[in-house]
This record gives structure tokens, sequence and C-alpha cells, in this order.
């Protein structure tokens, strides 16, 4: 009987305490992975002494710890000495030493809101997508946006790049009404507020979001997440709402919050400038909360017509939207089932059987 492929996975991403997208992206599919019990042999390359406590139980660990460019000096020198059949790089960058690899690329949000990234983060994510799109055999996009931009900016050809969406974690679900009580005396919520979760960062519009709750004074803006870069922008921007109690800073909000976070929230706002998917918007969906995004980047792909859509720039209409949400009991009701039943389609099951499918079609060349 043939022996089954051997996956590497870059899994140096769950070392991370604080997840944001990207690190949720990875625990997640690895988990889900495990879960389907796939025939392959798995290896899981960690920049650490020894694994975290949460390490999904698909294959083996394999602990690797380096200071500084461990991708691409130590995962190099592995690939070179002990070269699995495939990588899968979920998060990060294929490292220099490579056997055929898939790459997932989650938005070139870097292209579209230059501004918003600090020169040299932006020069990097710039050289490290484009080596990673051509150093891949394969490319997992997690939007039909991002796959665009990846064939329109890059010149990658079409056939490299599929799509495969992220999922939702079955405990983003409506909380009891204990639930919400509880979250909402942990942080001292209004009974009313609007939520937005995500990094602190320029490109998540928060100090237009805040500007058009201006003409709501009776909805504060309740921002939950960790400062990223730039940081020090917005909340310059931020400062005199904050001081004027008009809007609440949580700072990071661990994920067994945020289902309750969601449901105590008369609405989510994610306006953003621009996002590769917007996964809080369809956790939010899935806890029965309406949600609001903007016509930028995946959000209206992602959302379908399960959500009110405004113009990230037009602060009257994220206004307009959001006082229809809270003022119109048959408009919040509406959007609180299409979106339950729209999140009911984004499973990590489902991203994890698509990504297996690549992975695959990758082994047996």
């Amino acid at each position: 009987m043939p022996i089954p492929p051997l996956i590497g996975v870059d899994a140096s991403r769950l070392r991370v305490s604080q997840r944001t997208g990207t690190e949720t992206y990875t625990a997640e599919l690895l988990a889900a992975m495990a879960k389907l019990e796939p025939p392959e042999r798995f290896r899981l390359y960690l920049n650490a002494t020894h694994p975290p406590n949460d390490l999904p139980s698909l294959g083996e660990p394999r602990c690797i710890p380096f200071p500084r460019l461990w991708t691409h000096a130590r995962l190099s020198l592995e690939m070179a000495r002990h070269r699995p059949d495939v990588l899968l790089v979920p998060a990060h960058v294929i490292p220099l030493v490579h056997p055929r690899s898939v790459v997932t690329i989650h938005d070139l949000g870097y292209l579209h809101e230059p501004d918003a990234h600090p020169p040299r983060q932006r020069r990097l994510l710039d050289l490290t997508t484009r080596w990673s799109a051509r150093a891949a055999s394969r490319i997992i996009a997690i939007s039909h946006s991002t796959r665009r931009d990846l064939i329109d900016r890059y010149g990658v050809p079409a056939a490299k790049v599929g799509v495969v969406p992220l999922g939702v974690s079955g405990w983003f679900r409506p909380p009891s009404i204990d639930e919400t009580n509880r979250v909402r005396l942990r942080y001292g919520l209004p009974e009313r507020f609007v939520l937005a979760v995500g990094t602190i960062q320029p490109r998540k519009n928060l100090a237009k979001l805040a500007a058009a709750l201006e003409a709501i004074p009776d909805l504060p803006l309740v921002i939950a997440g960790k400062l990223g870069w730039l940081a020090g922008e917005v909340m310059a921007d931020l400062a005199e709402p904050i001081r004027l109690g008009r809007v609440r800073m949580l700072g990071y909000v661990p994920a067994a919050d945020l289902p309750a976070l969601y449901g105590a929230a008369t609405c989510v706002a994610f306006v953003s400038r621009f996002e590769g998917f917007g996964l809080p918007a369809i956790e939010a969906m899935a806890c029965g909360t309406p949600v609001v995004v903007s016509n930028r980047g995946a959000l209206p792909e992602v959302v379908g017509d399960a959500a009110l859509v405004v113009d990230a720039d037009d602060r009257e209409r994220i206004t307009a939207a959001i006082r229809s949400v809270a003022d119109d009991r048959a408009i919040l009701a509406n959007l609180r089932q299409a979106g339950l039943k729209h999140a009911r389609q984004y499973t990590w099951r489902a991203t994890a059987e698509a990504t297996l499918t690549v992975l695959r079609e990758v082994a047996t060349g």
C-alpha cells in the first residue's frame, strides 16, 4: 500500500496569544482538518520550543525555534533537510527553499489603501506577496475580490488561483439573555450601542463611523480590538469622541466573550475602507445581530443581501443605515433572520474540505 503524502504546514501563527483574522484562520482551518481525519500525514512547523496547548491534533508538531528570519532561514533549512511532499502556508510567506507549495493570500489591501500602511510595511507586503504568488504551485484566495486582485494587479494566471471562503465557528450563535447581561456587566456596556470589531488601524474607517454616529446621540460606538499599525493616528482622531463618552474602547476582547458581545449590540458596523473578507460581519450575523458594511473590497460579496451596504466615504448614508436598523423593528427583524440564514453557509468544515482538495491536487501533481 502506498505511503500517504506528507503535508507540511507553517503553523507559526498559532503562537500568537491575541489572535486576529489570519491567526484565527490558521487555528480554525487546522482544527477542522483534524476532525476530517484525512489519510495524509501532517507535520506542523512552529517557531517555538514547545507546542501551544491548543495545537490541533493534526499530525506531528515540529518545533524549530529561531530568533530572526525564521521563515527564510530556519524553515528553509528544514525544507532542505526534511522536505514534505507539499507545504501549506496559511497566513505568511513561502520560504526561499520550498517543495511544491500552497499559499493562502488574504488580501492586497496595501495596494488599495497605501496610506493606511507604514511605508516599510507596505513595501514588505508587496515584495513577499509577489514572491509567494510566484513561488506557489497553487494559491488559495479567501474571496473573489482577492482572486481578482491577484490576477489583475500581479498577473497571476487565473487557473492558479482558487477561492476558498472562511468559516464561522459553531459557538457563534445567538446568545441567551443571561450571557448578554454578563458581558454588559463585565464591560460596563449600555443597553443600546453600535459595535465595531477589528484591529485598530486606519483602514477600519473608525473616525468616519464615529462621526456618522454623532447624529444619533443615544447610540454610542463601542470598539473591540487591539492596536495595530498607525493606531496612533486613529486614536488621535477618536480622542474627542472618547472624551465626550461617544466612543468606548474595550481593547482586545477574548474570543469567548465575542458571541455575547455581538448579541448585546444593537448592530455591528464594519465600514472599513478595504477588507479581503470581513469575518466579524459573518460572526455577527451568526449571533443574530444586524450588520452594516461598506461597499469596499470583499465585504459586499461576503454579506450578500443579508446586510445593509453603504459607501465608506458617505457619512450621511452610514448614519441613515444605522438609524434604520436601530429605529425600525421590521428592518431589524428582517436583517436578523437573513443574517442567521446567510451565516450558515460559512463553515470551517467546508473550508477544510476545499483546502484538502487543493493540497491533494498539488501532491499528485
